[in-house]
This record gives structure tokens, sequence and C-alpha cells, in this order.
């Protein structure tokens, strides 16, 4: 099985119809696609895509769909998910999804970046339901991906310090790794922070 497939299994057993969730990375809109049949016409979906490529794409797969209206579409980094999220007042989330990398059929130079998704982590984590799901899916072998990589694991392992349960599940090449957050996990913070 793929570890696309084992992250979708992961998420369909967190989220429940009418829950708010996140595509941090909607590239293609393949996930925010698949989240928005998981949350059902009572929930919502944010999801983040930085090029406009990837922003025409996942709309319009959306539309074939009918499942826009589902979707809130940022066309921003998962940088600024703190900062939007914030500004919708929205509840805690029931899972976050990141698949990094680049934009398949798009510019492999324009990639994820390290310190761009460590930040998107933080902010998903504040954000992240007592027994919600963190899911992020690392490429190495591409340029910038194997450091990209490292800093999510590092970041991983800090948080299982934090009695956060961690999982990873690797590959030749991707590797899969599942945060669920403890139950002291607090709710979303009021202020918009600085993101």
């Amino acid at each position: 099985m793929r570890l696309t497939e084992r992250a979708h299994m992961q998420v369909v057993a967190a989220v429940e119809p009418g829950a708010t969730v996140v595509d941090a990375t909607a590239g293609n809109g393949w996930d925010t696609l698949f989240l928005a049949r998981c949350v059902g016409p009572t929930g919502r979906v944010y999801a983040f895509e930085v090029q406009p490529q990837g922003v025409v794409a996942t709309r319009q797969r959306l539309q074939e769909a009918d499942m826009a209206a589902r979707v809130h579409l940022i066309a921003e980094g998962h940088e600024h998910l703190a900062k939007t999220l914030g500004a919708q007042k929205a509840p805690a989330l029931a899972a976050v999804m990141f698949n990094l990398g680049y934009l398949p059929g798009s510019d492999k130079s324009v990639t994820t970046q390290p310190h761009n998704t460590v930040q998107a982590l933080d902010a998903a984590l504040r954000w992240l339901a007592p027994g919600g799901l963190l899911s992020v899916l690392a490429y190495r072998g591409h340029a910038g991906g194997d450091a990209e990589y490292d800093a999510v694991r590092l970041w991983m392992g800090r948080r299982a310090g934090e009695g956060h349960a961690v999982q990873l599940e690797a590959s030749a090449g991707p590797v899969l790794m599942l945060l669920r957050a403890c139950p002291g996990t607090s709710e979303p913070e009021s202020d918009t922070g600085n993101d």
C-alpha cells in the first residue's frame, strides 16, 4: 500500500462529518478533495497552496466534484496557517495534512522549505484538537528534500517527548510521519500571532 493511502486511512479514522481540517499543501487538489469528502456537507476544509497553477487545479477539481463550497482555498503558503485560522475564528482541527516537496507537473526547483514547514507544524499543533491527527508525507532525494525531512523528523521527535503519539513509516524515498495529539493539547489561541 502506498504511503498516501496509509495517510488517508489514518485521516478517515480521525475525521467525522462536520469536522474542520486543513490541507497545508493543496498541490493539485487530490488531498483537498479527499478531505472535503471526509468532512461532509457540514464540515470545513482550509487548503493552502502558494503556486497559482496549484490553486487553479485544486479549484477545478473541487468544482468538478461539486465540493467547492466545503473548502476555503487560500492562495498562500502554509506558513500563514495560524494567521488565516485566527482571522477565520476556526474551531480546533480534527486533522492537518502536509504533502511536502514540489508541485507535480511544475517547476521542481520550487519546493516547500524547512523553516516554513516547521512554522506551519507549530501552528497546526496549536490548533489540533485533543486526539487530532497531523500527517506529514516528506520526500527525500530531491533538492532540499533531505533537509526538510530531517527538520520534520527532529520536530516530531521533540513532540514525542512532550507526550504526543508519533509514528513513522518509511519507504525507499518518501516517509510518512503521523502525530496524534495527546489529550492535554490546548485549544487554539485567540490571537492571530505574528505568522
